[in-house]
């Protein structure tokens, strides 16, 4: 068996390869040569897309945190200068890009990131789409080829799959989607509060009235920072996340899934390391 501890350490190794792509300036060049608007524009295509031409309702819906009007904004705009198809087409094409610029060009040939691609996706093959209307899109794309792309397409179906959960967990907890990325910035963990903010496109009012309705609840104190009631909520909702996430690595099996760990932390470091994130967007960066 393996332990829920491992696959959440070996999703925390693996999301940074997955997330780097939203802060890519490779993706917005990618996206607007396919004729998307620079901006957020291409964060909500580039990601709804594998669900085909959806409208801003299921995207607000699978995307959660994020403002309804932020995403009708430009969902469902961006199909009629995109295709669905052409836009997943540009987010390969930056994945490589950035892949190669964060690792090295020697990433496309590296044996040990082919390892690690052939043991995600390995891994994959026990996640199971009831319920999971992210993970089904992106688990219906082929995977790419080349090895740093399989890597990164079965590090996004992982990730959707454990985020498809994540939201069932919150929808049980009580939390809508502010109130959700209000609580976890108020961990630490998580964004930063003015990038969590503007980023998901709530407005001030809208912010300081699901703050009032958690200190309501008894999770948020008058300074904002988590109860013991709020940070009992969190725990939960995280416990519940790691349960539904658990699958995959089970599938895995506890030896691969270190080696996962071991290998997607090295690459994870490297990106890091060579600016994948900006500074001010996490909490504590």
């Amino acid at each position: 068996m393996t332990s829920l501890l491992a696959g959440k350490q070996c999703h925390g190794a693996l999301n940074p390869l997955h997330s780097l792509i939203y802060f890519a300036p490779e993706a917005e060049e990618e996206f607007s040569a396919a004729g998307l608007e620079k901006g957020r524009m291409g964060y909500f295509a580039g990601r709804a897309a594998a669900m085909g031409a959806v409208g801003a309702g299921v995207v607000a819906a699978t995307f959660y945190n994020f403002s309804p009007a932020l995403v009708a904004a430009h969902i469902p705009r961006a199909w009629d200068l995109a295709a669905p198809a052409s836009v997943l087409t540009a987010r390969l094409k930056a994945v490589d890009r950035v892949l190669r610029r964060l690792l090295g060009d020697s990433v496309a040939d590296d044996p040990e990131v082919r390892e690690a691609a052939e043991l995600a996706t390995t891994a994959t093959e026990a996640c199971a789409a009831a319920g999971r209307p992210l993970y089904a899109a992106h688990a219906d794309l082929p995977a790419p080829g080349p090895a740093h792309l399989a890597l990164w397409h079965a590090v996004t179906v992982l990730r959707e799959y454990r985020g498809d959960g994540h939201l069932a967990a919150l929808s049980t907890a009580g939390l809508d989607g502010l109130e959700a990325l209000i609580t976890h910035t108020a961990t630490g963990e998580g964004f930063a509060e003015e990038f969590a903010r503007h980023s998901r496109g709530w407005s001030a009012p809208e912010w300081e009235a699901a703050q009032a309705r958690l200190r309501a609840r008894g999770v948020l104190d008058f300074e904002g920072r988590l109860t013991a009631l709020g940070h009992e909520l969190r725990s939960g909702v995280e416990e519940v996340t790691d349960g539904l996430a658990r699958a995959p690595y089970e599938h895995l099996g506890q030896a691969a899934v270190e080696r996962l760990t071991e290998i997607g932390g090295r690459l994870s470091r490297t990106a890091l390391a060579n600016g994948a994130f900006p500074p001010g967007v996490f909490a504590g960066r």
